[in-house]
Parts: C-alpha cells; sequence; structure tokens
C-alpha cells in the first residue's frame, strides 16, 4: 500500500481527517474518491474498509502512475474526468454507492511541475490541461478567443475588475505575436494590478483560463447532479472547495437541490431536495494545519447526506 511520505510528497491533503470523517464510512460500504491526486484520502478510506470498495477517478495521467502504488484488491481506479464518474460505475455494475469525496483543489503537483503551466512561479508553456489528452490549451484560449469572450472568462471565472482592459491588452499584444509562455503572460498582465497586488491578480488571471480549458464548472455541476441521483439513502456527499466560484454552487445544491439556489417546496411547504446539509456552515481548517500547508487556508469543507424520500 502506498505510504504517507509518498502521498505527501505528491500531494498533502487538506483537512484529511476532516472529510473522511464527514462521510462516516461504512467498513463494508461502497464508496468514490472522483479526485484522488496523490491517494491521500482514498489511502485513508481503505483503511476503514473491510468487505467495501472503493473506486477513484482522476483524469491527470500522472495521478493514474501514483494509484498504481495502492495495492488493495478493492480498489479501482479509472482515469476519467469526474463529470462521467456514474457512467463508468455503471460498467462496474455500480448504481448505489455510500459517500463520496471530492477535493477541488489543485494539486501540489501539478502546481510544483513547472511543465504543466498552472503556476505563477515558472516561465513554462500555458498548458494548463488536467488532462494533457484535450485539445485546448490556455495559450490557444489567449490566442484565438475573441476579445468579448476573453472578457467573459476573465470576469466570470476569474472575478477580475478590470477584465475589458486585460482582454484588449492581450489582442493588442497577440497581433505582434502570440502569448506562449506563463512568464510572457505575466509580464503582459503584471502592469494592470493594483500596486502590491499583483500576485493576488495574476493567480486570478490563471485561475480564469485554468477553469476555462477545464471546464471546470461544467464538470462541477455535473457531477453535482450524479452524486444526488447514485448515494444510498443516508449516504454523504463531501466537497472541498477552494474559492467562491466552486463553492456557491456546491452549497446551493446541498441547500436546495440546485445550483443556482432557488428553493422549491411542495404542496405541504416541505423543501424538495435530494440531499440535506449536515453543517449549518462549511468546516474550515485549523490555524494548525494552515501553519503546517498554506494551501488549507481558503479551503471550505461542505456535507450533504441523501435525504430518504420513501422513508
Amino acid at each position: 500500500m502506498m505510504t504517507k511520505a509518498m502521498s505527501k510528497e505528491y500531494h498533502q491533503p487538506v483537512m484529511l481527517r476532516e472529510s473522511v470523517e464527514a462521510i462516516q464510512i461504512n467498513p463494508a460500504g461502497t464508496y468514490v474518491d472522483l479526485t484522488f491526486g496523490g491517494g491521500g484520502h482514498s489511502e485513508a478510506i481503505l483503511a476503514q474498509l473491510a468487505g467495501g470498495r472503493l473506486f477513484a477517478f482522476d483524469q491527470d495521467a500522472d495521478a493514474k502512475s501514483q494509484a498504481a502504488a495502492l495495492k488493495a484488491n478493492n480498489f479501482t481506479f479509472i482515469q476519467a474526468n469526474f463529470r462521467y464518474f456514474a457512467k463508468y460505475l455503471r460498467m462496474y455494475n455500480v448504481t448505489r454507492v455510500d459517500g463520496i469525496l471530492a477535493d477541488l483543489g489543485i494539486s501540489s503537483h501539478q502546481i510544483d511541475a513547472p511543465q504543466r503551466g498552472f503556476s505563477i512561479r515558472f516561465d513554462a508553456p500555458l498548458d494548463m490541461r488536467m488532462d494533457t489528452g484535450l485539445s485546448v490549451t490556455a495559450a490557444q484560449v489567449l490566442n484565438t478567443y475573441k476579445e468579448k469572450d476573453l472578457v467573459h472568462i476573465f470576469s466570470a471565472y476569474g472575478e477580475i475588475k478590470n477584465a475589458r482592459t486585460l482582454a484588449r491588452t492581450i489582442v493588442s499584444a497577440r497581433s505582434a505575436g502570440p502569448v506562449q509562455t506563463t512568464g510572457a503572460l505575466r509580464a503582459l498582465v503584471s502592469g494592470l494590478a493594483r500596486p502590491g497586488r499583483e500576485n493576488r491578480y495574476l493567480a486570478q488571471v490563471f485561475q480564469a483560463l485554468r477553469i476555462e480549458v477545464n471546464d471546470e464548472l461544467g464538470a462541477l455541476h455535473d457531477m453535482l447532479q450524479q452524486a444526488a441521483d447514485i448515494l444510498a439513502p443516508g449516504g454523504r456527499l463531501v466537497v472541498l472547495t477552494y474559492h467562491s466560484l466552486e463553492d456557491r454552487p456546491v452549497k446551493h445544491f446541498i441547500n436546495t437541490g440546485n445550483i443556482k439556489g432557488i428553493a422549491e417546496k411542495d404542496f405541504y411547504g416541505n423543501l424538495i431536495r435530494p440531499l440535506k446539509p449536515v453543517f449549518r456552515k462549511p468546516l474550515t481548517a485549523s490555524a494548525a494545519e494552515i501553519a503546517r500547508n498554506n494551501r488549507a487556508r481558503s479551503a471550505k469543507l461542505r456535507v450533504g447526506e441523501k435525504i430518504d424520500n420513501h422513508g
């Protein structure tokens, strides 16, 4: 079985204890880790299973190589985007599961691998594909999208206030030659940030491009609906989010049954929703964990429990 040292070297899981405890594992149950990454969460879930099964998903080929180190007969790794997880589970004759975990954060390994183009710290090709088999890279987005589409991406996915100025700057610059590297993008847009906020601004730009390249929000919406359908009554959905664009639809879906947060009620005034929130407010990382792992500072842990409508 993978050692803790191995998984930590690849990616240090955020709120590991809290998230696994929130699933309320039945040793004989069936569970899904939708974001295998370095395997930290999967390893912790497997340690509590006796007769149960774990299916893990990740579209990243690097995660597949990590999964090969997990030697367990009740563990199955599937290299695929989690937006298709229910379809893949049906191939294994699995139509009901007892718990689902999704850690939506980009893995430490992906950030720290310069060639992936996810980090503002390195000069590297503008790639940002979670699945390197995808056809569109961040460079293609920057160099081929119309100005109005870039405005939408930066405004909607990066929540950048001067998105129009940013898009205009990029379109003007690419007329002299394509913007191909993270370093070139950084040099191009750093001057548009408020003094002292350059890194924050760049992080927002990179986030917007990454979300567009990987259709992260579309995948999240698909996953939430499938999770509600496939969970057994009393089963838990545990989701770790790292920014408001992820957290908002997760919160709305758990509370109201839809990503827009529009509450619908039946004839008797009861909310029509497949899940109910386990905690009124999201759980957050402890000060001690944030001191050990700065990436935990923005994490929010939300938990939904499948309602038994036939009880």
